[in-house]
């Protein structure tokens, strides 16, 4: 890139000639003051009289942050992986580092933290950061994948805690304020309200978890870390993000299904999640129109429901008499329009206890006793 040289001589800008040196200067006459106007370095700028002081606002947002935020922490992940060209013609090691990032917060001053399953997946050196700088070298006591929720342990006393609130409570429109490191950029904070509760079609079919939406700004580097109220309680775990034209949606794990689960991870290592072994299908008119027409095996009400696709051999549904075609209208005492809906019931159950499961089948109306067993672990 070239140089450029300052010159030793003048400069010229506009009509005036300004030089580099100290010799002369033209002088400006000065203009005439005008009647009424201050002596020269008295000049009024503002008529306005003096400004109160400011007074402490009550701003929920400001002090619901205040609440949280000292537990809200940074995670650093380090996971090791095979490369499969390592060593192979010089390029590159055997085993890579990828580094990571995420969010938590703290629940106990022991040192008991939750954040997202994906966060901490893998991870063979995880680092938590506090706010106030402390860094602690982090233990995944367990995470499950199934509700995306992980337990962390650090070593510590005395660490400030996030109050937990009861997501069961939660109403489209309230405040809802996230926190966390999105980018890199650590302490972040957004806001926006609370879009929808109960949202079983975030993230596909099938899902475990009733998802909260908000409209609060949520990037890479939020997941884990916590979506509070307005009273500085934590209601659910930031933990996927969908683009869409002109607007972001952000999904949260409810508090309540977080907290259930970090409490089997605390208790045994591992989350149980109940099953009944079935495969279902979404039902409409036209779907049971075009079934009827074609096959003889079904013969299905034309409304909106839950249809039995296939029912595994030996499962806990086949041994409590569920067959293909039984239209689902509730479980354990809850109606369900969706699988959806089927799914977050049976989750609702305990493994090995009853489950009142209600059918249409043909033209009557059965009540099945079904006792879940416990999904089969994924290592």
């Amino acid at each position: 890139m070239p140089r450029i040289r300052p010159w030793s001589g003048a400069v010229l800008i506009g009509p005036l000639l300004l030089t580099g040196c100290t010799g002369w200067m033209p002088r400006l006459p000065e203009l005439p003051r005008l009647p009424g106007q201050p002596e020269r370095g008295n000049v009024r700028i503002s008529d306005a009289g003096p400004t109160p002081p400011l007074q402490p606002s009550n701003n929920v947002i400001v002090d619901a942050v205040a609440k949280v935020g000292p537990a809200v922490v940074r995670i650093d992940t380090t996971k090791r992986v095979i490369n499969p060209l390592g060593g192979l013609f010089g390029r590159g090691p055997t085993i890579q580092e990828q580094q990571g990032q995420g969010s938590g917060f703290i629940t106990r001053s022991d040192g008991v933290l939750l954040t997202n399953a994906h966060v901490v997946d893998g991870a063979s050196e995880v680092s938590v950061t506090l706010p106030d700088g402390r860094s602690f070298t982090g233990k995944v006591l367990g995470s499950d994948p199934l509700t995306d929720v992980a337990v962390v342990k650090v070593v510590a006393t005395d660490l400030p805690v996030a109050p937990l609130g009861d997501s069961a409570k939660l109403r489209p429109g309230e405040w809802a304020i996230a926190i966390g490191n999105p980018l890199g950029l650590d302490n972040t904070v957004t806001a926006g309200i609370i879009s929808a509760i109960q949202r079983t079609n975030a993230v596909g079919e099938g899902q475990r978890v009733p998802y909260i939406q908000t409209d609060a700004a949520v990037n890479p580097g939020n997941s884990g870390g916590p979506l509070i109220n307005d009273r500085g309680q934590v209601i659910g775990i930031n933990t996927a993000i969908r683009q869409a034209p002109g607007a972001g949606l952000s999904f949260a794990v409810p508090i309540n299904v977080a907290k259930q689960i970090a409490a089997q991870i605390i208790e045994r290592g591992y989350a149980s999640h109940p099953y009944i072994g079935v495969r279902l299908q979404a039902l409409t008119p036209q779907l049971a129109r075009e079934i009827n027409a074609t096959t003889d095996q079904c013969r299905l009400p034309e409304v909106n429901g839950v249809v039995v696709v296939d029912v595994m051999q030996g499962s806990p549904a086949a041994k409590g008499g569920l067959k293909a075609c039984d239209l689902i209208e509730s479980v354990g005492g809850r109606k369900v329009r969706n699988p959806s809906e089927v799914q977050l019931a049976v989750d609702q159950g305990r493994v090995g206890e009853p489950l009142d499961v209600v059918v249409r089948r043909g033209s009557g109306t059965s009540s099945l006793e079904i006792r879940p067993a416990e999904l089969p672990r994924q290592d």
